[in-house]
């Protein structure tokens, strides 16, 4: 009975993830959400894991200010965060980094935060539709495991996490992001198994 009760929590925990960070296409249930965590590479543990230290970044960035919470986002890998967004000044992008670290079980904080306070809706728009022209790229692409990348654009900035199968896998990745409109560079975070 004690297994039944975390793997509900597991399966709450991730749909409240999925949800939140708005990678999941569509959720019919935390069932499925669990089947999506436990295909990754991380797995079901790692993907609670992970889920447990972005929300406690997202509820210390939420005690210390709005702005700074609606202004930067995170992605979590087996411990490693990667902070991206528009922080208005230097100070909300070095108290976004030192709030990371104080989370349970960070390994790294890649700081990726550019202080931005120009950009307008337009911008903010052109990112979203990057990040969704990539993911619905590497959703079909055969050859990718697209459940293995995480994708952020800021700024006309691509941003990738996750694991590759491998160095093809990872290039496949890279060239569809460069060949979205409006991309001015790819950074990567990948890892390669």
């Amino acid at each position: 009975m004690a297994a039944l009760g975390r793997l509900c929590a597991v399966i709450g925990l991730a749909a409240l993830a999925a949800v939140e960070a708005g990678c999941a296409p569509v959720i019919l249930g935390g069932g499925a959400t669990a089947a999506v965590a436990a295909s990754e590479k991380r797995g079901l543990k790692g993907f609670a894991t992970d889920t447990a230290i972005r929300a406690q970044i997202n509820n210390l960035w939420l005690q210390h200010s709005t702005d700074l919470y609606q202004s930067v986002s995170l992605r979590v890998d087996e411990g490693h965060v990667l902070l991206t967004g528009r922080a208005a000044d230097p100070q909300m992008r070095l108290d976004a980094v030192r709030l990371a670290w104080q989370a349970d079980g960070v390994k790294e904080v890649i700081n990726e935060i550019q202080v931005d306070n120009e950009s307008s809706l337009v911008d903010s728009a052109r990112d979203t539709w990057i990040n969704t022209q990539l993911r619905t790229r590497i959703t079909f692409d055969a050859d990718i495991s697209s459940q293995n990348y995480s994708i952020d654009t800021v700024n006309g900035v691509v941003y990738l996490m996750g694991w590759a199968k491998s160095k093809d896998e990872l290039d496949r990745v890279v060239g569809h992001a460069r060949a979205i409109p409006n991309v001015q560079r790819v950074v990567t975070y990948v890892r390669q198994s």
